[in-house]
């Protein structure tokens, strides 16, 4: 069992920043990727980023690219998302997951999720 909890969400205009947190325990994430995704209201849960824990590698979606920076701190067993010039489309619950050797676009199939994190723009 991996528990996640995320924090950092709020209110913020359009253009404004945020960082989310995610803190990780229950297990050695050697051999997790973990990610991020988002849920706005009458949407499907969709992939933002992701970061293999023991290399580092990460990868984002399109639609965050050169907004958002998803990074690691192995020593707090934590991931961090940095959002900066920020959207009112980006409005959603943001959730953190974490899955054993790989993590698809496919929230169906993350093994663990923390409780999500509400983030707000508004325009």
């Amino acid at each position: 069992q991996v528990l996640l909890v995320e924090s950092g969400g709020g209110l913020v205009q359009a253009g404004g920043s945020l960082r989310l947190s995610c803190a990780a325990s229950g297990r050695t994430l050697s051999s997790y990727v973990m990610g991020w995704f988002r849920q706005a209201p009458g949407k499907e849960r969709e992939l933002i980023a992701t970061i293999t824990w023991s290399t580092g590698i990460t990868h984002y979606e399109d639609h965050v690219k050169g907004r958002f920076t998803i990074s690691r701190d192995s020593a707090k067993n934590t991931i961090s998302l940095q959002m900066n010039n920020l959207k009112p489309e980006d409005t959603a619950v943001y959730y953190c997951g974490a899955s054993v050797d790989t993590m698809t676009t496919n929230w169906r199939t993350v093994h663990f999720w923390g409780q999500g994190t509400q983030v707000a723009i508004s325009s």
